[in-house]
């Protein structure tokens, strides 16, 4: 076969052809634009003109470049659109037309208020999704208030269950509440997507950012409804096993360890010596073993205290115990299970040149996702995207002229 041949047999991207609007800002409508991307999508980033998304804002910057911005934008062409104009509306309506979901993040009445309703969109595109990404939802009595991540973090028990027992209730240090809805929102996209290929009807997908980081926290409501129970903060510690803590080596290294099966568990108590253990009749379930928490976090870090972190990880991987250090960054980039599944990438940027980035989510075997560029400066695609909608070049110079775009 030559190479001509075997280029024409490669199939596309799992999304191509689809057109993704992606008119949200920060982080979980982005990132939910980005995750599509990834698998092929036509992702067009649109940003107010004067107003670019707050996420180039964040984080470090190289030369006056964000870098966080290169990840959240790879994969997506960027314009730039006053929504709130009749121009910019009109702009957008002309884009939805030809289009597939749209991902917007504005208060609930926002898109109503500029003629911009569900309603609107769906006049100019019957199929079109439309992803609502929100912190609180469409309706309820806060929908109105202003929200970001950090409050669902809150809202959702996460933060109450997170520190340590007599510490504050702590929050992460980064999007963690934002990362999961955009999965969600991802999800929730290529659901309502089949809906419409199967129906020729598009429909609302209304995201709050306080849902599904809550479904993740396990059955804490059923145990609340069922037993009354309220699950304590309790550090690194589960309430479900033990031994399950971090550890430093002799050598001070941290090291997770988890025994969330019992053959895990007594392997563990093996490798540290304290076999015996393992004979309490406490120490048959994950939750009984739990209670004795502290007798088993003493075993397991004196044993791992008297030896250097290399030689905890051989003895733990040759007991098939479940055993990992405790990485910073650092440690990442150089993990060689990361480099065997080339979670790292290094994209080349016009901007920045060869930089490294997370790679996309997950391998498909046939029609993998790839990283094709990194995040563009704000609004480099907008004579494009509109040309492509069918502007002249006399209606793109007006569009400049009058601030709509």
């Amino acid at each position: 076969m030559s190479d001509q041949e075997d280029l024409r047999t490669v199939p596309s991207p799992p999304l191509h052809g689809v057109r993704v609007l992606d008119v949200s800002t920060l982080f979980a409508g982005p990132l939910a634009a980005t995750f599509l991307g990834d698998f092929g999508a036509d992702v067009i980033k649109i940003e107010h003109p004067a107003r670019p998304d707050a996420a180039r804002g964040h984080g470090p910057q190289k030369h006056g470049v964000n870098l966080w911005w290169k990840t959240l934008g790879r994969n997506k062409r960027t314009a730039t659109v006053d929504l709130s104009t009749a121009a910019g509306a009109d702009v957008l309506l002309r884009l939805v037309a030809d289009a597939d979901v749209m991902i917007e993040n504005f208060r609930p009445g926002t898109l109503e208020r500029w003629g911009l309703s569900p309603e609107q969109l769906f006049a100019a595109n019957p199929r079109l999704v439309l992803a609502r990404v929100t912190a609180f939802g469409q309706f309820g009595p806060y929908s109105s208030r202003p929200g970001f991540g950090s409050l669902a973090e809150a809202m959702s028990g996460f933060a109450a269950l997170t520190g340590d027992p007599d510490g504050p209730p702590t929050l992460p240090p980064f999007g963690l509440a934002d990362g999961i809805a955009a999965l969600a929102t991802s999800y929730a996209v290529m659901a309502a997507l089949r809906g419409a290929e199967r129906d020729g009807v598009g429909q609302v997908v209304d995201m709050a950012i306080i849902e599904p980081i809550l479904m993740l926290l396990g059955g804490q409501i059923t145990a609340w409804d069922q037993l009354g129970l309220v699950q304590p903060r309790t550090g690194n510690r589960s309430v479900n096993n033990a031994p399950r803590n971090v550890y430093r080596s002799r050598d001070g290294v941290w090291l997770a360890v988890s025994t969330s099966s019992q053959s895990i568990a007594e392997r563990v108590m093996t490798v540290v010596g304290r076999t015996e253990l393992t004979r309490e009749p406490w120490f048959g379930s994950g939750h009984d073993r739990a209670q004795h928490a502290d007798e088993l976090d003493d075993a397991v870090q004196a044993w791992i205290g008297a030896h250097p972190a290399s030689e905890v990880i051989d003895a733990f991987e040759a007991a098939s115990a479940a055993i990992a250090p405790v990485y910073d960054v650092r440690g990442v980039v150089d993990d060689p299970q990361y480099r065997a599944l080339e979670t790292i990438v290094r994209v080349p940027d016009p901007q920045l040149g060869d930089l490294a980035m997370q790679n996309v989510l997950f391998r498909l075997s046939r029609t993998p996702g790839s990283i094709r560029w990194a995040g563009r400066p704000h609004g480099a695609d907008t004579d494009d995207v509109l040309r492509d909608a069918g502007f002249s070049d006399d209606d793109i110079d007006a569009l400049h002229a009058s601030g709509a775009v």
